[in-house]
């Protein structure tokens, strides 16, 4: 399903919304967000987007890759469950994964990098915890 990105009742500067000038264009048209969940197995969808390029969305993911500042490693973590989301806190409730969200896996807790909705992968860093000396 698309979804129209059009501003066609752009209300013009003074004046009143008028009808629809303008045919609605395939150009024009987006999709509704992933909302990449967390789940027991991967699924991704493959799409053609505009140009012909293709796009994988990530719709449900078990696993991440988690790299480490300090060794500069990387490895595949299992995600055990979705901790914080700033950009949203229904979304921590509802286990839905984007940028910027903080995950346990089970290497550590991590931040992801990455856009599962645009990239179809989650990376993430693994969070220094502070400890306090005593």
């Amino acid at each position: 399903m698309s979804v129209y990105h059009g501003r066609d009742l752009k209300k013009p500067t003074g004046g009143a919304r008028g009808r629809n000038y303008k045919v609605k264009r395939k150009s024009m048209t987006g999709k509704l967000p992933t909302n990449t969940l967390l789940s027991s197995r991967n699924e991704v969808i493959v799409g053609r987007c505009r140009g012909g390029s293709i796009k994988v969305r990530a719709v449900r993911v078990a696993y991440a890759i988690v790299s480490n500042p300090k060794t500069g490693k990387a490895e595949k973590a299992k995600i055990v469950k979705v901790l914080e989301v700033p950009a949203n806190k229904e979304y921590a409730r509802k286990g839905v994964i984007v940028k910027g969200a903080i995950i346990e896996t089970s290497v550590g807790k991590a931040v992801v990098t990455s856009r599962p909705g645009q990239d179809g992968v989650v990376n993430a860093i693994l969070i220094e915890e502070a400890r306090l000396e005593r």
